[in-house]
């Protein structure tokens, strides 16, 4: 099957909408079958390998297919689709915000939340590399992603960075609106972790947010990393989590910042089940980090360096 036309009835993601979206936005992800972005730029706040010295050429794709309360890129994902942030662009327009980003000195291209647009995006690849796209490719994503979706981006796609939020189905429901997001994004993982390049070296960098009050949720996601992904892929563990206020969602998350007590009886969790090979970032508190994605550059200067915007 084209595969324009895998959005015709789509069953790309785990959502199973089976909805037309050639005919335009419809489904769980509220998009059409158009490839929307809304920022591209160098983004100096990856992992260090990721980040480099150039910044990591981060394209935030418009919508997604999860619903998580606390999500940070929410003007981006989150909301009807005229709500959302972003305009559609082409394979030319594609191709040409990748070369943008290389010839800016970008590390690679990272793509974030693209799950729900994966046709588009392998199409956008094939033509960016025809035209001489020769850094590394990203795919940052929460993991909520079938393997016959991930299928389509095999050969495009170098550097693997799932989320693996939770295994806890009750906070997958609460927080991320999909319950069986354990289930799919373990299995993703696999996929990942099966079909990583074997030359490079960082070929899987499995991300875990640290929820305030939910320690149990990450010694779950530890132990699952230990017994299924040590020595194979590496933990990227992050403490960042912040309260965003939203009109009917703030009740369903965290209301307070991760407390340095909590942080520290993770860190010990690492050394309980002898996980080394990864990143684990500083304990953090405060909001000055957050996007503003109205912004021509959503993130602080030194964190970032536009090079295409939607408003542009």
């Amino acid at each position: 099957m084209p595969d324009h036309l895998l959005y015709h009835h789509c069953r790309l993601c785990p959502r199973d909408c089976g909805v037309d979206r050639l005919a335009g936005p419809a489904g769980y992800c509220g998009e059409s079958a158009s490839l929307r972005l809304a920022f591209a730029g160098l983004h100096r706040g990856e992992e260090p390998p990721l980040s480099g010295m150039g910044g990591s050429g981060t394209i935030f794709v418009s919508g997604c297919n999860l619903g998580c309360a606390m999500c940070q890129n929410w003007q981006v994902s989150s909301g009807g689709s005229a709500e959302r942030l972003g305009r559609a662009v082409s394979a030319d327009a594609f191709t040409a915000i990748c070369l943008a980003l290389q010839d800016k000195g970008a590390e690679n291209i990272n793509i974030v939340t693209g799950s729900h647009a994966i046709p588009a995006i392998a199409q956008g690849f094939s033509a960016a590399k025809a035209a001489g796209l020769r850094i590394p490719v990203l795919w940052n994503s929460s993991a909520y992603e079938s393997p016959a979706a991930l299928e389509l981006l095999s050969g495009h796609v170098d550097i693997w960075l799932p989320d693996l939020k939770t295994l806890d189905n009750t906070l997958a429901a609460r927080f991320f609106n999909a319950a069986d997001y354990p289930q799919v994004a373990a299995q993703a993982i696999r996929w990942m972790i099966q079909h990583k390049p074997a030359a490079v070296p960082a070929g899987v960098i499995i991300r875990h947010l640290i929820l305030p009050g939910c320690l149990e949720s990450t010694r779950a996601v530890l132990r699952w990393f230990a017994d299924n992904a040590a020595g194979q892929a590496q933990l990227s563990l992050m403490s960042q989590y912040t309260p965003i206020p939203r009109d009917g969602l703030s009740g369903q998350m965290p209301g307070r910042f991760l407390s340095e007590r909590e942080y520290d009886t993770v860190l010990g969790w690492l050394e309980e089940f002898d996980i080394q090979d990864g990143f684990c970032q500083d304990y953090v508190t405060g909001s000055d980090w957050l996007p503003d994605f109205k912004r021509r550059n959503p993130f602080s200067s030194e964190l970032s360096v536009t090079v295409w915007h939607f408003s542009d």
